[in-house]
């Protein structure tokens, strides 16, 4: 049982109505296989093959593989932790008419704060300051479109990704001066 019911904004019903009159089944079943690229356990798995590969191809690199492995598990466990103590409905579970133009249900009912997949994205968009400046916003640029795709698929309120994004960016600060001050012991 949760500690505080978490109740949407009237911008996040204005937007999620929105959503729910332009989905069609192609827009959504898009956005549905896009997600995926946010979810925690794909990145874990993505952030953990990379850490192995630079430890013995690219050993230059292995400060950074170290902090985005850091990132990847503390961004897959804490949205867990949240959702315990939050609840808040999902848009998708409030509307009939998204279901009917293709809307997907997804993820437990009150599980909508904070969108552990905006904090994922949030997280590495921050760790991709680390980056050249092309990669950088090409990074970024992914980071905010997967992570808009969970308003598209009404599985998060805009708040949820919006709140998850932000405390993303905040782990990975917090994160960043712990395994990036390994360089000076190296």
């Amino acid at each position: 049982m949760a500690f505080v019911t978490v109740r949407p904004t009237s911008l996040d019903i204005a937007i999620a109505d929105e959503v729910a009159d332009h989905a069609t089944p192609g827009t959504e079943k898009a956005a549905e296989a896009l997600t995926w690229s946010a979810d925690e356990h794909v990145l874990v798995a993505l952030a953990a093959a990379s850490w192995f590969y630079v430890q013995f191809r690219r050993p230059a690199a292995r400060l950074l593989a170290d902090h985005v492995l850091a990132v990847s598990v503390m961004t897959a466990v804490l949205p867990h932790l949240l959702k315990s103590l939050f609840d808040q409905t999902r848009p998708d579970r409030l509307t009939v008419r998204g279901h009917c133009r293709g809307v997907p249900i997804s993820g437990r009912r009150n599980d909508a704060f904070p969108s552990g997949h905006a904090l994922h994205m949030g997280a590495l968009a921050s760790a991709a300051g680390l980056l050249p400046a092309r990669r950088r916003r090409t990074a970024r640029a992914l980071a905010v479109g997967l992570s808009l795709t969970r308003i598209a698929l009404l599985a998060h309120w805009s708040t949820d990704v919006l709140a998850g994004f932000a405390l993303g960016i905040g782990v990975e600060r917090l994160l960043r001066p712990w395994t990036m001050a390994r360089r000076t012991r190296r």
